[in-house]
């Protein structure tokens, strides 16, 4: 993978990947902000924002206008929010490149922020929050956040409250925006079928006036815990969905590695130990895995699962049984090359589009504030032992430092507090 790198004059990073074989090409625009940049009173305003921009421009004055001229391109365009970035993308075939650049920077540079429109998405906005709160699978990882970090940014649900999505007006937004969607805090990715040189001239040429102000920071997250913690919320389901966590390393340790094998092991794929336990041997879930999740300053490492409510403390002695293991037997030689050959291939075969490598790029860029190659990352892979594994797993698996995180029929949190223990 052939990855150049250009800084603009603002402090813009501009990614250009060449794939002459593909059919497509991927603008993205990804600007390095999100809920971690908010305050309690404008909780979610990163997400709304991002919804605002496609409602309309000057050269775009409505929403249908651009919506009628993305279908007419064939393309597949969205928009995202996280904690630490908002993205901005189209995917066209390779002869509509440059179009689909006019219109990503556009709406990212030039939105209108309509009153009448803002008003209107108020409703759409609490709908999704109300949809994904209908979403327990999804809903059990805001939980594990709230419980995890509590009430600071990195606790808040990206999507906002909503008593905050009620309260935005367009003068919120112009603010959010102008100290937000600068130069240095913006990274326009193009990946796939065009011409390297061109593409970089124009990109220069239409983000020439972005500003050029320094980029505004989010405050460190807190980190203080010396008990284990539960948080239930209780909800008629079939079924008990639960996130059972820890703290980790952030994006940038150099055992990020570490922590991706460690995951692979636990709950990577059909094979992986916690598959074959649960499901498998159990018979209590159709789904389980783990996961390293690595922000810029902070990390968490999780088990997540969907299971039998009857079953949920066994399930959860279990989980603790497997994850203890980790850290008190060596892991076989044969079992660690299958995890790094299962992470390796996978992140191969994640990378065969144009808009997969653009998302690649740019969340490394801003994540872990540097670009690595697949190749770069599978040497970092091949370098872990199995002498890492329980280092890490020794550090971080510790009782204090647990957390439980559950939806279902359940009320009483001391019950579940009183089993979690190594």
């Amino acid at each position: 993978m052939n990855i150049s790198q250009t800084i603009l004059p603002s402090g813009a990073r501009v990614i250009t990947v060449p794939m002459q074989d593909s059919p497509a090409v991927t603008v993205l625009v990804m600007v390095e902000t999100g809920s971690k940049y908010e305050t309690k009173e404008t909780n979610g305003i990163s997400h709304f924002l991002e919804h605002m921009v496609f409602k309309g421009t000057e050269k775009r004055p409505t929403s249908l206008d651009i919506s009628k001229e993305l279908d007419s391109l064939g393309a597949h365009a969205n928009a995202f929010t996280g904690q630490e970035y908002t993205g901005y993308y189209a995917k066209v075939t390779k002869e509509h490149a440059y179009t689909a650049l006019d219109i990503v920077s556009d709406v990212f540079l030039n939105p209108l922020f309509n009153p009448k429109e803002i008003e209107k998405e108020k409703g759409v906005i609490i709908e999704e929050l109300r949809m994904y709160k209908d979403m327990p699978r999804q809903h059990v990882h805001d939980v594990f956040g709230e419980l995890l970090y509590g009430d600071q940014p990195a606790g808040w649900n990206v999507i906002g409250t909503e008593d905050t999505i009620k309260s935005f007006s367009r003068k919120h937004f112009i603010d959010y925006q102008k100290e937000h969607y600068v130069g240095k805090a913006t990274t326009i990715v193009v990946a796939g079928s065009f011409d390297e040189n061109d593409m970089k001239t124009k990109v220069a040429e239409i983000f020439s006036k972005i500003p050029a102000t320094e980029k505004s920071q989010k405050l460190p997250v807190k980190e203080s815990q010396d008990e284990p913690k539960v948080k239930i919320e209780y909800k008629e389901t079939d079924q008990t969905h639960l996130v059972l966590g820890v703290r980790a390393p952030s994006s940038r340790s150099k055992d990020a590695p570490t922590f991706r094998v460690l995951s692979a092991i636990l709950g990577g794929g059909m094979s992986s130990r916690l598959f074959q336990k649960l499901r498998e041997e159990m018979g209590v879930c159709y789904y389980v895995g783990s996961d390293y999740d690595g922000s810029t300053d902070h990390g968490s490492f999780i088990v997540s699962a969907g299971v039998d409510s009857k079953r949920v403390q066994e399930v959860i002695n279990v989980l603790l049984e497997e994850i203890k293991k980790i850290s008190t037997e060596p892991i076989p030689a044969a079992e660690l090359a299958m995890a790094k050959d299962y992470l390796i291939g996978n992140t191969l075969l994640a990378l065969e589009t144009s808009d997969a490598v653009a998302h690649f790029c740019a969340v490394q860029q801003i994540v872990r504030g540097e670009i690595k190659t697949p190749d770069q990352l599978a040497n970092d892979l091949k370098k872990v032992t199995a002498e890492d594994i329980s280092r890490v797993a020794k550090e971080i698996f510790v009782t204090k430092h647990l957390n439980l995180a559950m939806i279902g029929k359940f009320k009483d949190e001391g019950e579940f507090k009183g089993i979690l223990k190594f």
